[in-house]
């Protein structure tokens, strides 16, 4: 699968080149910052036309993750809809297109700051969520360890043949993961910024997300 697999306190996790979380022990898929209807919801308040397609784009990519690794259970790790009216203007065919998805897994859904939590679709709805001695969370708690979140959706500056590119990255020290934002039209704060320095170790690596998952330190990215 390409991915780079790494510890975080006792559980052996794979970050995936799709931007995804894999525990294969819990057969736990993680997954952040899905963020649906996010086009429509710059149509309804800015007027700004973005192409309407990024639902289905991300049901892809999540969908090929599911069918690949099979998950037991799935945890979406907040701002999974862009605001509180995105599931009520999901197109039907993607809405089902997701039930499916969710059905026969535990379905976690994390509360962010877009949404508490998309309450008329199913599924298991918390503020955090604790497996084992690993914390699921949507935004980093400085003082906490041993957690996994998501929020700053992250992204690598990398020079390759010349150019320079931006690639959305995975951040990983010895207390915590920061995953990138797997929805479509999401953007990303790149690994520089000073909160991201001020949360990560010095010794934090970026994995870059792709066509495969690519390890370096963190520092040497930017």
């Amino acid at each position: 699968m390409h991915g780079y697999q790494f510890s975080l306190g006792s559980a052996r996790l794979t970050a995936l080149p799709s931007g995804a979380l894999w525990w294969s022990e819990e057969g736990l898929l993680c997954v952040s910052d899905l963020h649906f209807g996010k086009s429509a919801r710059f149509a309804r308040l800015r007027g700004q036309m973005l192409p309407p397609y990024e639902n289905r784009d991300t049901l892809e990519r999540l969908e090929r993750d599911i069918l690949k690794l099979n998950p037991a259970q799935v945890i979406c790790l907040g701002d999974s809809f862009d605001d509180m009216k995105a599931l009520d203007e999901m197109d039907d065919s993607d809405h089902m297109w997701l039930t499916c998805l969710m059905a026969g897994r535990r379905w976690t859904w994390i509360e962010g700051n877009h949404d508490p939590g998309p309450v008329g679709i199913g599924g298991v709805h918390r503020a955090e969520q604790t497996l084992r001695d690993l914390t699921f969370r949507h935004i980093a708690d400085p003082d906490k360890s041993l957690e996994i979140s998501g929020h700053f959706h992250p992204k690598a500056q990398i020079s390759a043949k010349g150019r320079s590119l931006s690639r959305p990255c995975f951040l990983i020290d010895a207390e915590r993961v920061i995953l990138p934002a797997f929805g479509t039209f999401t953007g990303g704060l790149r690994s520089d910024a000073a909160v991201l320095q001020e949360i990560m170790s010095p010794s934090a690596i970026a994995v870059l997300c792709g066509t495969k998952a690519q390890a370096m330190p963190m520092k040497r990215v930017l």
